[in-house]
């Protein structure tokens, strides 16, 4: 069977708790569940956490959605044409940048030789992206958070069954009201594919799949086959993975960056990855999404194609082959052949992503879930892609942490070193071993998991939307500004955290943008049950609601806001987005945030039932504002300009204050006619 020494994603691990995705906001497969602890730990994938992390999804309004259509998902604008480079981190121009912040336990960062840390580790970034629909829920395949905490149903096939079959089965397991992440029929490959006999499994023995063999279903670390929505566990404990998948690589962040050439040309992003192809029919025309066969010689000697598939970031408008080559328009490259993840049985011109950027990983302290020694969260700048198409995307974040423990090594030991006493082989770690501390018949036993002695923990976000960015910026640099947290104090919120601004000190060029958003649920009550944890949800307003606000304030030393006359903010920043007439007024557009969207403007006759002159007077805890607000795409001109929260900004108890600071720059065009 074929080998592979693909690096494996390990971590030595004795608790449950270990990665929290907070911006974007991670669910820690978390739908809207107000107790402490995830109802599903099962629902969409298999983080390894704690019961207790994650955010709820965004609700539209200050009511609790009750389907998919009231959800709220967070917004980001494309880069420009060029701005999908990573490469040069000095130029800005065209790149719309997101703040990706996290905590792990366990530990990352420094160096093997100069800066030794307690174990070695990465972590990997990665997204997945489709066209977004007209319909919140959309088809079987469409990416969704669901309106239920149930898992996608999966019934396992017999070997004999037809398309018509197969899509029967498919349509009666995918439920509307359920999450859709990964789609059906990659968990359905993953379910009959052989697992990989090359990898390691210590003292472990992976069970078999109804067809009486081991499937890449089991692995050293899920060797009982569980299902975690429609995820593959062979392909989310290992990286780079050898077949193709429908994660697009953002980033490695490893604490050896030696390997980083490796990482980049392994990537799916940088190289195509192969599968076995099989037909319904002696034809060949009606294309199977499944194999058994993991290698190239099992599959050709079973009638199988071993295909190349590419990773890729939408299908390029129809050329021929000889027209789709290497860089094309924006930088951009190009190739012909098969699409990852496709039914049809056709070669077409592709868009290809980057490859993953690959750099060193932010320290952090083993045993802590808190800041990197820089005092912020772990965080890695994300470059958002580039589509060409100009369509807007549904999509999904995903983060990997893993750390390896140097007891053996990762990169070199295989399934040559799997236990097999009846060949006389013992794993090179044993399920809680003793040890001779020279204290004869008095040894001492170690606390090893050998499933967990190599541990993946995950978190994801929740869906949102990549969208085009307004005509007339595609050379402008945007930078996301957001919220992170939820409802409670530091004690009943953990592992998640309280809210504060992400980033909370932006510092931008004249000419560059800031688009200003958040989202938040009202049913994060963090009641029982709750776990190791304490309940409840501390803090201003109605129970279980997060809300949020900007209003300026002179210095961060303050805890008062400035009044509306004597603040610079808003009427120092154009709006390039929502398109006029909205917020045509520097007021107009001071009330928006102040109000998170309760009110559209001041004056009747500009926004008329939405304008504080009309609508229903504000909550002066904003109880009766929108949990999320969409913001704006701002302009600032030069100047340092504080902000706070009037809800949450609580002293001794919260700080949610920020800053952004606009130095000179180049780029900026507008005149004091430009100002709302």
């Amino acid at each position: 069977m074929w080998r592979t020494l693909s690096v494996t994603l390990l971590l030595c691990s004795l608790v449950g708790g270990d990665v929290y995705l907070h911006n974007p906001r991670g669910s820690n497969n978390r739908l809207n569940e107000g107790s402490a602890n995830r109802q599903n730990a099962n629902r969409v994938f298999d983080s390894q956490n704690n019961n207790r992390g994650g955010y709820n999804v965004g609700d539209k309004t200050n009511n609790a959605f009750n389907n998919e259509d009231g959800q709220f998902r967070m917004t980001y604008f494309q880069s420009g044409p060029y701005g999908w480079d990573s490469s040069n981190k000095e130029d800005k121009s065209g790149r719309s940048f997101l703040t990706v912040e996290w905590t792990n336990q366990h530990g990352c960062g420094g160096a093997a030789d100069s800066d030794p840390h307690k174990q070695n580790c990465q972590v990997v970034l990665q997204y997945m992206c489709q066209d977004d629909v007209s319909s919140a829920t959309g088809t079987d395949d469409t990416l969704r958070n669901g309106r239920t905490t149930q898992t996608q149903d999966h019934t396992p096939n017999n070997p004999q069954e037809t398309r018509a079959q197969s899509n029967n089965r498919k349509n009666n397991n995918v439920k509307s009201d359920r999450a859709i992440q990964e789609p059906w029929q990659w968990y359905d490959k993953c379910y009959n594919r052989d697992r990989n006999q090359g990898l390691f499994v210590a003292d472990q023995l992976p069970r078999r799949n109804n067809k009486g063999y081991t499937a890449a279903i089991h692995t050293r670390q899920n060797p009982n086959g569980n299902r975690r929505g429609y995820e593959c566990p062979e392909e989310r404990d290992h990286y780079p993975y050898w077949h193709p998948t429908p994660w697009r690589d953002i980033a490695v962040l490893t604490d050896n960056t030696t390997m980083c050439n490796y990482y980049r040309r392994e990537s799916a992003n940088s190289v195509a990855k192969y599968e076995c192809v099989e037909f319904y029919n002696n034809a060949r025309t009606q294309k199977k999404h499944w194999s058994r066969w993991n290698n190239q010689q099992d599959c050709e000697d079973n009638d199988g194609e071993w295909r190349a598939y590419y990773s890729y970031l939408e299908k390029a408008p129809t050329v021929s082959q000889a027209d789709c080559q290497g860089e094309g328009r924006s930088g951009l490259r190009y190739v012909y052949g098969y699409p990852e993840g496709e039914d049809s049985d056709t070669q077409t011109c592709l868009v290809l992503p980057p490859p993953p950027d690959c750099q060193p990983a932010p320290w952090s302290r083993s045993n802590h879930l808190g800041n990197s020694r820089d005092g912020q969260a772990s965080n890695y700048t994300w470059v958002l892609p580039y589509f060409p198409s100009g369509d807007t995307k549904r999509c999904v974040l995903r983060i990997r942490y893993n750390i390896s423990t140097d007891d053996y090594d990762p990169w070199q030991t295989d399934a040559a070193y799997n236990q097999n006493l009846q060949l006389g082989l013992q794993s090179p770690v044993q399920q809680n071993p003793t040890v001779d501390i020279g204290a004869e018949y008095s040894p001492l036993r170690l606390a090893i998991n050998t499933a967990q002695f190599g541990r993946t923990f995950q978190d994801r976000s929740h869906v949102f939307l990549l969208k085009p960015r307004p005509s007339g910026l595609e050379g402008r640099a945007i930078h996301n500004l957001n919220v992170r947290g939820k409802r409670g104090n530091i004690v009943q919120v953990y592992p998640a955290v309280e809210y504060d601004f992400v980033p909370n000190h932006l510092h931008m060029e004249e000419g560059d943008l800031a688009h200003i958003q958040w989202e938040g649920s009202n049913s994060h009550n963090n009641g029982n049950p709750a776990g190791d944890g304490q309940a409840g949800d501390a803090g201003e307003g109605t129970t279980g609601t997060d809300r949020n606000n900007i209003v300026q304030m002179q210095s961060l030393l303050d805890n008062f806001p400035a009044p509306f006359e004597n603040s610079t903010m808003w009427n120092s920043a154009r709006v390039w987005w929502p398109a006029a007439p909205k917020y045509g007024l520097s007021k107009d557009l001071a009330v928006a945030f102040a109000s998170s969207g309760y009110y559209t403007c001041f004056h009747a006759e500009v926004c008329h039932s939405e304008s504080v002159e009309r609508k229903n007077k504000l909550d002066k805890l904003l109880n009766n504002a929108p949990a999320s607000f969409e913001g704006a795409l701002l302009e600032f001109r030069k100047g340092t300009y504080h902000y706070m929260c009037t809800r949450n900004n609580n002293f001794s108890n919260r700080s949610q204050k920020g800053t952004i600071h606009v130095v000179e720059g180049t780029k900026s065009s507008f005149t004091d006619n430009d100002l709302p």
